[in-house]
């Protein structure tokens, strides 16, 4: 069974003399959506490391080590009542870190991308002559001449 690329190949195995170089039409052939996506991933794979570690550090010192999380630290308090309670001001770190990250690195990244978008396509609808299609509409490309509901 032959492999495929998730990414779309349509390049030419030869240049082409009589094509011209056109600007990405996929969002997702423009350099600003991978450096979006980038950011997201990084922040994405050390939140999921630090969390899923916490937690596995947790399971594996409760399995292995139950004389240490046994330790008496204040009265009843435990080092394995500590470090479970601890769980809950990982996962509240993390949360926290996210929205900061988000804020900080990602949503501007968006914004920039969603106004170049938002350039593209209104620079597009002026340049192009919109035929009138029934009742006066205009027509949409792609929808065969129908009114969606």
């Amino acid at each position: 069974m032959p492999e495929y690329s998730p990414q779309r190949d349509d390049t030419p195995t030869f240049p082409l003399p009589h094509i011209e170089h056109t600007p990405p039409s996929r969002i997702s052939d423009l350099p600003e959506f991978h450096s979006l996506r980038r950011a997201q991933r990084r922040f994405g794979i050390r939140a999921t490391v630090l969390s899923v570690g916490g937690f596995l550090l947790y399971v594996l010192l409760s399995s292995f080590v139950p004389a240490v999380m046994n330790q008496p630290l204040y009265g009843r308090l435990t080092l394995g009542l500590t470090l479970g309670l601890g769980q809950f001001v990982v996962m509240g770190v993390t949360a926290w870190c996210y929205v900061r990250h988000m804020r900080t690195r990602v949503d501007p990244l968006a914004r920039g991308l969603k106004s170049r978008l938002y350039e593209t396509g209104s620079r597009r609808a002026r340049s192009a002559a919109s035929p009138q299609g029934v009742a006066g509409q205009p027509l949409r490309h792609g929808t065969r001449g129908f009114r969606t509901w």
